[in-house]
């Protein structure tokens, strides 16, 4: 049975660590920095897997880079055309739609998920999954990739609602530099993006500067 907060994209062999969290007023969304080829050989540790999709909503992607990249171009130009139209920014629901439509119709394609967090006038801050094979999933957190198997516990144990934003960053840190910690395919630095009505941070962690909980 499937724990009723946290949603693993299950399906595919992704070296990354990914996951976004709701707050008392905003969404974080966070990643680590490398990337893989075959779910073991690092290709890159310097990626940024945060991808801004519009104003106030992005994506994280894991999976297959090239699937990943293809299909979030096809969403930016999606939601352009869309927020041309409704002459209002798109909503989070309807960026996460479009990966939706775009991952079941390529279902037998494609070997990417994708976590898309952000703010809209209409609901605030949320946070979706969109699984291998196109499954939507809003979640208040989740987490996603390879990394995520280490950290279960810790998410479900330390995840709070209405958390402070400096409790979120606290807590999504942690998560990424346990994640990081464990996983061989997992590491670089932290990519976080804060985004709240008013504002988008983008904040980056360096390795050397994340959280021990372990002897080295």
């Amino acid at each position: 049975m499937e724990d009723s907060y946290s949603h693993r994209i299950n399906g595919v062999s992704t070296g990354t660590t990914i996951l976004a969290v709701t707050f008392d007023g905003g969404v974080l969304i966070g990643s680590d920095s490398r990337a893989s080829i075959g779910g073991s050989f690092v290709s890159s540790k310097t990626i940024n897997k945060l991808i801004q999709v519009h104003d106030r909503i992005f994506c994280c992607m894991a999976g297959s880079l090239a699937d990943a990249q293809a299909v979030l171009k096809a969403a930016k130009f999606h939601l352009s055309f869309h927020s041309i139209q409704m002459e209002s920014p798109p909503l989070v629901m309807a960026a996460a739609s479009v990966l939706k439509e775009l991952c079941y119709s390529n279902k037998e394609e494609l070997q990417a998920g994708f976590i898309t967090a952000g703010w809209d006038r209409k609901k605030g801050a949320q946070v979706y999954v969109v699984s291998l094979g196109g499954m939507l999933i809003p979640q208040p957190f989740t987490i996603g990739g390879s990394g995520s198997t280490y950290i279960y516990g810790y998410v479900d144990a330390k995840y709070k609602a209405g958390m402070t934003k400096e409790e979120c960053l606290q807590f999504a840190t942690n998560a990424l530099s346990l994640a990081m910690g464990r996983d061989n395919v997992s590491g670089g630095v932290a990519h976080l993006v804060v985004i709240t009505e008013t504002a988008v941070e983008h904040v980056v962690v360096p390795g050397n500067k994340l959280p021990k909980f372990h002897d080295e």
